[in-house]
C-alpha cells in the first residue's frame, strides 16, 4: 500500500472516531466536567488508535499476518480493559447503568482498525449507521415501548419468512403443466404479509385516512390484490371506515393500471397507443374515487374516529391465499396451453386473476409472432379486467357490507370506462 492510500485510510479511521464522538459529546453535553468516560476528543483518538494498530498489523503483502493478528488482538483486549474501567466509573458517578459509551468506544476502535484492514466503504457505512442508532436511541426506546406483543410477533414472523425461510425454499416447479415454483408462491405470501403489515403500521402512525392511502399506494406497486385482501379483512373486522378502506383499495387499483402500462411501455412500446388510453381511463376513475371518498368523508365528518387495530396479519390465512394463487396460476397456464393463440384472451383472463405482471409479460412476448397489436390489446386488457373482478369478488366475500358495495361499484365504473375508451381507441387506430 502506498503512502497516499495509507494516509487516506488512517484519516478515515480518525473520521470514524470523530463522527461517533460528536454524537456522544452531544448526547452528554449537559454532564458535569469530569463525569464522562469519553467525549469527542477521546472517541476521535480511539478511532485513530484503532487505525494505527491496524496499520501496524498489516503484513508486507498488505495482509494480516500471524504476528499482526496477535498484535491486533492484544491491543483490543488492552483497550477494552481500560475503556470498561472508565465506563464503570462513569456509571458510578452518574448513578446510571449503561454500557452504551463502552460499547461505542469498542466499536470505534474496531472500525478504525477495519478501515486499515478491510473495505473502506463498509467501515464508513458502519460508522454512519452506528451514529444514527446512537442519535435516535430515545426515539427507538419510545417506539419499542409502544409495540404490542402481537405486533412484535407479526413483525418477527415477517422477518423470518423473508430472511430465514426464503433462502432455503427450493426454486423449482412442482406439479403439472410446468407446475408452480415454490419460491414464487412463498414470495407471494411475503408480499401479502408485507402489504398487510405496512398498512397496519401506516394507519397506526399516520391515522386512518393518510395511513390507508399511503400504504395502499405503495402496496399497489407490488400487488393491488394483496391490498384488496388486507383492506377487506380490516373492513370485516371493523378496523376502519369501509369508505376509506375502499378508497385505499381503489388507489392501489389505479396504481396497478399505471404499472401495467409501464410494463407494456418497457417491453413492447408499439402497444402503448392501443392499450394506454383504456388503462389510464380506469386509473383516473379509481384515483378520483379514492380522493373524493377520502376528502369528501373528511369534510362531512370533521373529526376522524379511532380505528381499533388488531392483528397486522394472520400467517396461515396469508399462506393459504398464496397457495390459492399458485393453483390459479396453474389453471391459467392450462387454459393458455389448451387453446393456444386462439384462446389467448381466455388464458390471459385466467392468468390475470392474481398475477397481472406475469400475464402482461407473457402477452407482450407473443407480439407480433403469434398475436397482432389488436389481439394483444384485448388479451392484456382481459387480464387486467379479470384482476379487477377478482378484487371485487374478494371485497364481496371477505369484506362484505359497504366496503364490498362501494368497491364493487368502483370496479364496474373502471371496467365501463376502460371498455368505452377501448372502443374509441380501436375506432381511431383501425384502418
Amino acid at each position: 500500500m502506498n503512502l497516499e492510500a495509507l494516509l487516506t485510510r488512517v484519516g478515515l479511521a480518525f473520521g470514524i472516531g470523530l463522527l461517533i464522538g460528536l454524537e456522544r459529546g452531544w448526547s452528554t453535553r449537559d454532564a458535569r466536567p469530569g463525569t464522562r468516560a469519553a467525549g469527542v476528543r477521546t472517541f476521535a483518538i480511539c478511532g485513530l488508535l484503532g487505525g494505527l494498530v491496524g496499520a501496524m498489523a498489516r503484513g508486507p503483502g498488505d495482509t494480516l499476518s500471524l504476528g499482526g493478528s496477535i498484535l491486533l488482538g492484544a491491543a483490543f483486549m488492552a483497550f477494552a480493559g481500560v475503556i470498561t474501567i472508565f465506563g464503570r466509573d462513569e456509571n458510578k458517578t452518574s448513578g446510571k447503568s449503561s454500557a452504551t459509551t463502552t460499547i461505542a468506544a469498542l466499536l470505534t476502535f474496531v472500525l478504525g482498525a477495519y478501515a486499515l484492514l478491510g473495505d473502506v466503504r463498509i467501515a464508513a457505512a458502519s460508522a454512519v449507521v452506528a451514529a444514527a442508532v446512537l442519535i435516535f436511541r430515545e426515539n427507538l426506546h419510545g417506539w419499542v415501548a409502544k409495540i404490542s406483543r402481537i405486533e412484535f410477533e407479526s413483525g418477527l414472523a415477517l422477518l423470518a419468512m423473508t430472511f430465514i425461510a426464503l433462502p432455503i425454499v427450493p426454486e423449482r416447479a412442482i406439479g403439472p403443466l410446468g407446475g408452480v415454483n415454490l419460491r414464487e408462491v412463498w414470495l407471494i405470501a411475503i408480499v401479502l404479509a408485507a402489504v398487510s403489515f405496512a398498512g397496519y403500521v401506516a394507519v397506526k402512525l399516520l391515522g386512518e385516512r393518510k395511513g390507508i392511502l399511503i400504504a395502499a399506494g405503495a402496496g399497489g406497486l407490488v400487488s393491488s390484490t394483496a391490498v384488496a385482501l388486507a383492506n377487506a379483512k380490516r373492513a370485516a373486522a371493523g378496523e376502519g371506515t369501509p369508505r376509506v378502506l375502499a378508497a385505499g383499495t381503489a388507489l392501489a387499483t389505479a396504481v396497478s393500471f399505471v404499472r401495467v402500462a409501464a410494463v407494456v411501455a418497457a417491453l413492447k412500446p408499439s402497444l402503448i397507443p392501443w392499450i394506454a388510453p383504456a388503462l389510464l381511463a380506469g386509473a383516473l376513475i379509481a384515483a378520483g374515487f379514492a380522493l373524493v371518498s377520502t376528502y369528501g368523508a373528511s369534510g362531512r365528518s370533521g373529526a376522524q374516529s379511532a380505528v381499533p387495530l388488531r392483528n397486522p396479519f394472520g400467517f396461515w390465512s396469508v399462506l393459504g391465499m398464496a397457495a390459492l394463487m399458485g393453483v390459479l396460476i396453474v389453471v391459467g397456464r392450462y387454459i393458455n396451453a389448451r387453446f393456444g393463440a386462439v384462446g389467448a384472451i381466455t388464458g390471459s383472463a385466467a392468468m390475470g386473476l392474481f398475477d397481472v405482471d406475469a400475464m402482461t409479460v407473457a402477452m407482450t412476448q407473443l407480439v407480433p409472432q403469434t398475436l397482432d397489436l389488436r389481439a394483444a390489446t384485448f388479451a392484456i386488457l382481459a387480464g387486467v379486467g379479470s384482476n379487477t373482478v377478482s378484487k371485487a369478488v374478494i371485497a364481496a366475500i371477505v369484506g362484505r357490507g359497504w366496503f364490498a358495495i362501494q368497491f364493487g361499484a368502483l370496479s364496474l365504473a373502471c371496467l365501463l370506462a376502460g371498455s368505452l375508451t377501448l372502443l374509441v381507441t380501436l375506432a381511431l387506430l383501425t384502418p
